[in-house]
């Protein structure tokens, strides 16, 4: 009985823990095993259930149904068949799966991963009413939060996670720029659940069809004493610095935590052909992420000790778009003790938010791009803060500009505190709402 217990203690596979992350596109359950394991998924009917076997399973500990509060699962039970372990779980509604076992990363050991995603066909997503009412489009700031789910990014003193900061941060740069008419903000991820780097660009791009992808990250580094926030863009020809390269290679290897997305594809085009069009294309969206980099970094150094005095460069995957400006913005080091005091406060969140925030909408109203009602409104005369204005020329009379513009002198004259009907050569005016 002794050896019979040794033979099969040796050969179980242990079931250490499961893990539950929800997204918009699926429900993930991860599995903490201590080897690779041979495994069958499949899903029943009436009701609708996801069933896992594992061929010489043995589970350490409980299944909570608490741990399913937030997920479309409803209930969780577990059989042992002696040669297989079972687990069974309930679902709100037909689902299909994907299953994979990931190898040991960082601190995660072995994992089975089992994705789950809904039957049901995806509704289209609503345009904006401002999208449906104007003829011009607004400016589209794809908003990336690193890591999330099971990658909780760098931890810092006391735990605080890297996922938690950003997305903070990420929300409240969201709502200063949708504040803003002829502006919109697409998170990539909303709440905490993972998305492979290249997924998160292929999802600005296609489904967002953003004009602007940045990529909000707190870092850490090996040596605590690190310290400042720096702004990113992509250098193909290697880092400019020893820490860009570590912190580019740790945001790489993230995607070690489940598989990588698509990128961009051009095979319907001749081979050279294709080269000429990206080579083209990365140029352009490298130059205009520098501009918008460069801007970000002015505006941090405002008010927050800065890495380098400059904008750096790196191989960070995620802006590796080549018809898209995209930008890195690392808030600080999570490891140093101070920054990480500051990282945590909702105060310095919003002070970061909002500096990202002014530098792009002026770098938008300094480039809009030609079909956006900041084009629309800037080749009008409408200022960033959204009011025409008007820069008098050698002939113009009060009662002349008013006309050409479509409001009363008297609104004119209140509009810009004029008493009688002097103007000068080159004084811009504030034109009236009609």
């Amino acid at each position: 009985m002794a050896l019979l217990f040794w033979t099969q203690s040796a050969w179980a596979v242990d079931i250490d823990g499961v893990r539950y992350w929800v997204s918009p596109e699926k429900t993930r359950v991860v599995l903490e095993v201590d080897r690779t394991l041979k495994h069958k998924v499949f899903t029943l009917s009436n009701p609708h259930r996801v069933v896992v076997d594992i061929i010489d399973g043995h589970l350490k500990g409980k299944l909570l149904a608490s741990d399913l509060k937030s997920t479309p699962l409803t209930t969780v039970r577990s059989y042992d068949h002696g040669d297989k372990l079972r687990i069974t779980w309930e679902v709100s509604e037909a689902v299909r799966t994907n299953s994979f076992q990931l190898a040991p990363s960082g601190e995660r050991g072995q994992r089975l991963v089992i994705d789950l995603y809904s039957k049901k066909r995806p509704q289209k997503a609503v345009k904006t009413a401002a999208a449906q009412v104007q003829d011009k489009r607004d400016v589209v700031v794809a908003i990336d939060a690193g890591h999330g789910g099971e990658d909780p990014g760098a931890i810092g003193p006391g735990g605080l996670q890297e996922k938690k900061v950003v997305l903070a941060i990420a929300k409240e740069l969201k709502r200063l720029i949708d504040r803003e008419k002829g502006f919109r903000a697409e998170l990539v991820r909303t709440g905490d659940y993972y998305i492979s780097l290249r997924k998160r660009t292929t999802k600005a791009r296609r489904e967002f069809r953003a004009d602007l992808f940045i990529s909000i990250h707190a870092d850490a580094f090996k040596d605590p004493r690190a310290k400042g926030a720096s702004v990113w863009v992509l250098s193909e020809r290697g880092a400019s610095s020893s820490m860009g390269r570590w912190l580019a290679n740790s945001e790489n290897a993230s995607d070690l935590i489940g598989g990588v997305g698509d990128s961009v594809k051009l095979d319907h085009k001749d081979g050279s052909v294709r080269e000429i069009l990206l080579d083209m294309s990365m140029h352009s969206s490298q130059t205009y992420g520098r501009d918008i980099a460069s801007r970000i970094h002015k505006k941090i150094a405002g008010f927050a000790k800065m890495h380098k005095r400059h904008v750096e460069k790196a191989g960070f995957l995620v802006l590796k778009s080549p018809d898209m400006p995209s930008v890195l913005v690392e808030t600080g080091f999570i490891s140093n003790p101070d920054e990480a005091r500051l990282l945590r406060t909702s105060r310095y969140q919003k002070k970061m938010a909002n500096a990202i925030y002014g530098a792009v909408k002026e770098y938008f109203w300094n480039r809009p791009p030609d079909d956006s009602l900041i084009a629309y409104q800037k080749y009008r005369g409408y200022n960033s803060g959204g009011k025409r204005t008007y820069r008098v020329e050698r002939g113009d009379t009060l009662s002349v500009i008013a006309s050409r513009h479509g409001v009363s002198l008297g609104d004119l004259r209140k509009e810009n505190a004029i008493k009688g009907d002097k103007i000068r050569v080159g004084q811009v005016l504030n034109i009236p709402a009609g």
